[in-house]
């Protein structure tokens, strides 16, 4: 049986959409939904199209619409057989770390070890002499590091997103915290490996800072997300992560990096 994956992305155009689905199914007479249902139809061998389609709330859009041509054909040709995943779509960096057109589900990307940008932020208090963290716990459901502590937020680039305005929309979500753009220090970026079972995650993070004051009795996690959070001497957390003496999935070099921006 053939397989094909088939990308439908919400944010692109009618003509794109196409344009990708003609050079896909390399068929060159595909350009608009009857078309694309002949094409489908005439298939005579058996055929698994797996299909990813991004998440975004878009109405109206054309991945809607070659969707349901899919569907259709399914149903009438017997040799189609469909897999439908909505999914994240992230920007793939290249192999100089530069955000590139290129776009994959999120869970492709986590499959084959794509290359992909992140964004971490830490929120940290001074308290007797010596420096807090905060630490979220990962939510048990999490697909990678389930129930493992982390930085206080986290998350994916998604297509067309940039760090800062995502670092902000991560504790907007994770935390349920509004912090002001410009109360977010950047303190550098970090590459970042993590394999596990058929999980291979590469990224590039860029790291931020958060010094500022907020009211603790606000933050609402996102329990999908996030379980717990609790504050940690940061020295003390080094310790504890050398003597393997935490589960964390927190990065040595990471830390290092606040100490370094904060001292």
């Amino acid at each position: 049986m053939d397989i094909t994956d088939i990308y439908l992305n919400k944010l692109y155009s009618a003509e794109k959409l196409y344009s990708y689905i003609s050079e896909t199914l390399e068929n060159e007479n595909i350009s608009d939904k009857n078309s694309l249902i002949n094409a489908l139809n005439s298939i005579s061998e058996k055929t698994e199209f797996r299909i990813y389609i991004s998440d975004e709330s878009v109405s109206d859009s054309a991945a809607d619409e070659v969707l349901l041509c899919f569907t259709a054909c399914a149903d009438s040709n017997s040799n189609i057989s469909l897999t439908i995943t909505e999914d994240e779509f992230l920007n793939v960096l290249d192999e100089e770390d530069r955000l590139t057109s290129a776009i994959a589900p999120r869970s492709v990307v986590h499959k084959t070890g794509l290359n992909h940008a992140t964004v971490h932020i830490w929120f940290i208090r001074r308290k007797d002499m010596g420096i807090h963290v905060l630490l979220q716990k990962r939510s048990h459901k999490k697909e990678i590091a389930p129930d493992m502590y982390d930085v206080s937020a986290a998350g994916h680039i998604s297509q067309g997103h940039e760090f800062r305005k995502t670092a902000l929309k991560e504790i907007r979500e994770e935390l349920g915290l509004e912090v002001p753009s410009n109360s977010l220090e950047f303190i550098g970026m970090r590459h970042g490996y993590y394999t596990e079972g058929e999980i291979t995650d590469k990224e590039l993070t860029a790291v931020y800072l958060y010094k500022g004051e907020f009211d603790e009795s606000q933050i609402a996690l996102q329990e999908s997300e996030v379980s717990e959070v609790h504050w940690a001497e940061i020295d003390e957390l080094i310790t504890l992560i050398k003597l393997d003496s935490v589960k964390t999935c927190i990065s040595l070099e990471e830390l290092d990096m606040i100490k370094k921006a904060v001292f």
